[in-house]
């Protein structure tokens, strides 16, 4: 080896000890601590396949928070997301898992605070007008008093993972509008998913503020909504009626699993 290669070598051993000593690398040794909060949406209402140990929660295997710990094989993962979830039971409920080790947090929240659900009953059984003024009283409820909710989850976050990446996941829409669907109104139909986009817009306004990332479904979703004919969604479920307008198995695979691969 002449002078040149071994001076070569001796920086690149120099500098790799460098690394090591500040915990610095390719791949952190320690790997990554992640932490899965937030409402049905990332529990996995109506991917099937469930955590029988989560009770009403109803935790899948097939959610996308088993599906990224599968992926990528986490030093430690918890999962406190639990099926009808408010912000208050994200904050008494599910922050226990998260500390200064924790490097990645993923959430989806605020859809219940809104009363997703009784705008869906709305819709579903209610005339157009109905229908419309019960999105419209959502919306008011997400533009002035969700932002207040969401900062709250937010700083509360922060202050127990200090170091920890969070990923904010939004809501999909709901319908594919413009095309032939049995069921409820095209009227309908538009007021449900505007309500959707309420929501993400201002969900990902203050994840961006507390220096979140916001993943948008919207994308992911598009051309998979109710009525396209690939649907990623369920639509109304008899039994059980909590897997109604939630994503199915391939909806937290195609749907949500990308877009958090894109911003974890």
């Amino acid at each position: 080896m002449n002078r040149t290669k071994t001076l070569s070598a001796l920086a690149t051993l120099a500098v790799g000890g460098a690394l090591a000593l500040v915990g610095v690398g390719p791949a952190d040794a320690a790997g990554s601590s992640y932490v899965a909060l937030g409402d049905s949406y990332s529990a996995g209402n109506g991917a099937g396949n469930y955590d029988s140990s989560s009770g009403n929660c109803h935790r899948s295997f097939s959610a996308y928070p088993y599906l990224w710990k599968n992926a990528h094989a986490p030093s430690s993962f918890a999962d406190t997301a639990c099926s009808g979830a408010v912000t208050a039971d994200v904050l008494n409920n599910q922050l226990g898992p998260l500390n200064s080790a924790t490097t990645l947090v993923t959430i989806t929240i605020g859809g219940n605070d809104a009363g997703f659900s009784d705008v869906m009953t709305t819709c579903v059984t209610g005339s157009d007008s109905d229908c419309v003024n019960k999105v419209n009283s959502a919306e008011t409820f997400v533009r002035n008093t969700l932002p207040g909710r969401l900062d709250s989850v937010y700083n509360a976050i922060r202050a127990k993972a200090p170091s920890a990446h969070v990923v904010v996941l939004g809501y999909p829409d709901m319908y594919t509008l413009n095309t032939f669907c049995i069921g409820m109104s095209a009227t309908k139909h538009k007021k449900i998913d505007e309500a959707a986009d309420v929501l993400d817009t201002t969900t990902a306004a203050r994840a961006a503020a507390h220096g979140f990332s916001f993943g948008d479904v919207r994308s992911t979703f598009k051309g998979h909504e109710l009525c396209s004919g690939d649907d990623y969604l369920h639509s109304l479920v008899i039994s059980p009626s909590w897997e109604s307008y939630h994503p199915t198995a391939t909806g937290h695979s195609a749907g949500y699993l990308p877009v958090l691969n894109a911003n974890d």
